[in-house]
């Protein structure tokens, strides 16, 4: 790859995350720590409003963008099956929200980009979710975004039922079935909750906030140190 064509890389991974680390860059343009950092300089030097440091992470100032981009055919092929495999496996208002923003991409590509995009033939015909999983699935990513607490009726694989109120942290795809991830007032613990065995749901004005220990990056990390316990013994 040219030094130039690095550069644009290098600004265009940084504007398009929170904060970019120099080791994530090196993976991804396969170059050494070394070079990034001199490229990172480079860019600063041009005038290019770079916030960060080595070892911590960079990220764009507010305020910067460059022009516009055209894809590739192989980059417009992409964002077809993408949305294409995920628009079965979303909630309806999200999956048309992905369709819509795809026919506005594709209506500004070049004819041939346009018809490579659409000639893609890759397909995900899986049957699409249930009209109340969809509906659950939605209310659920919403409240996620809104920090905004859920009273669950929920039916276990053993056929107990329970009524909690839970702090919805992240919805999670495993092939066929979706589940949240949450923090359970009721257990005092995390839980996961098939969204597909939810009965009932109901969106609280109750409004939270991280608190240390009731995080996602909490389960995770707890979820990372349950599996390297299993692996250990």
């Amino acid at each position: 790859m040219r030094r130039a064509d690095r550069l644009f890389q290098i600004v265009q991974l940084i504007r398009g995350r929170r904060l970019t680390t120099a080791d994530y860059l090196a993976q991804r343009l396969e170059v050494s720590m070394r070079t990034v950092y001199r490229d990172i300089a480079a860019l600063a030097q041009q005038g290019v409003p770079i916030e960060g440091e080595a070892g911590v992470g960079y990220r764009m100032r507010m305020g910067f963008d460059l022009p516009p981009l055209m894809f590739s055919k192989q980059e417009a092929q992409a964002l077809v099956a993408a949305v294409r495999l995920a628009e079965s496996r979303l909630d309806a208002a999200l999956a048309r929200e992905a369709e819509n923003a795809l026919s506005k991409i594709l209506a500004v590509l070049p004819l041939d980009a346009r018809a490579a995009a659409e000639s893609l033939a890759l397909y995900a015909p899986l049957p699409a979710l249930d009209a109340a999983t969809s509906a659950h699935l939605t209310a659920m990513r919403e409240a996620t975004e809104a920090r905004r607490k859920l009273r669950v009726g929920y039916l276990d694989l053993g056929g107990v039922k329970s009524e909690r109120t839970v702090r919805p942290l992240a919805c999670l795809f495993w092939g066929p079935v979706w589940t949240l991830a949450a923090w359970c007032e009721l257990r005092g613990d995390f839980r996961s909750f098939r969204v597909d065995r939810v009965e009932t749901l109901q969106v609280l004005d109750d409004t939270f906030r991280d608190e240390p220990g009731k995080t996602l990056a909490d389960m995770k990390r707890m979820h990372e140190s349950q599996s390297q316990e299993r692996g250990a013994a």
